[in-house]
């Protein structure tokens, strides 16, 4: 979508009294999406994810983001403590069943906001995944909440260009190879063959269950 496109379908939830939340990663290429928004004067709620397992760079960079864009941040975190987030022989889900720790860590502490909120603002990309390919614009979720893909159809470049306008930082450690980030056990260095073989390398997977289990097709 083009940014007089994105704005108008803004305009029109807020005009309608929609209640909207971003979810952000905080990735280099999540930043563009924060800074329209901000842009829109509209009230939107900010979310990340905070798993308990992310890079420090990652939390780091959040205050940082925070600090440029003048916005908030919400953590959402899991009801479940860590304490509980172990299989039977004491190892964290994330390294024995690491969908069932993103389930736990990002699908059901996300499930709330899906029931109280109207859109959902997501910043997928058609060129980050086969699964993303087949995703729309606007598609429903299995609770209240709709999901909007403005970026959708971005690519790499018009990511970098967006950036490069508006003087928006890259994530610290896209500078030491990493381009696919989110937490620090699941995450690895950047292929350059495929960016999402970075997340959760050999374990036959590649999404943590947000854009799987929260998408109704």
């Amino acid at each position: 979508m083009l940014l007089d496109q994105i704005y108008a379908r803004i305009f029109h939830y807020s005009n309608q009294n929609k209640r909207m939340f971003v979810s952000t990663s905080l990735q280099t290429h999540s930043i563009p999406l924060l800074h329209l928004l901000k842009e829109s004067k509209r009230p939107i709620t900010y979310l990340f994810i905070n798993t308990g397992f992310h890079f420090p760079e990652t939390l780091i960079f959040k205050k940082e983001i925070e600090t440029l864009l003048d916005i908030t941040i919400e953590d959402v975190v899991s009801a479940i403590p860590k304490s509980q987030q172990k299989d039977e022989q004491g190892n964290f889900y994330f390294s024995s069943d690491p969908s069932y720790c993103c389930t736990l860590n990002k699908t059901q502490p996300l499930e709330p906001y899906l029931i109280n909120y109207d859109v959902w603002i997501n910043g997928v990309r058609a060129g980050q995944s086969a699964a993303r390919k087949m995703m729309d614009i606007e598609q429903k979720t299995p609770f209240n909440a709709k999901r909007f893909h403005p970026i959708l159809d971005w690519t790499a470049k018009d990511i970098y260009e967006y950036r490069m306008k508006h003087n928006l930082p890259e994530h610290p450690l896209d500078s030491k190879g990493y381009q696919s980030i989110g937490c620090a056990p699941c995450t690895r260095k950047f292929d350059a063959n495929d960016e999402r073989s970075a997340r959760w390398f050999g374990m036959n997977k590649t999404e943590c269950g947000l854009h799987t289990d929260l998408i109704s097709k």
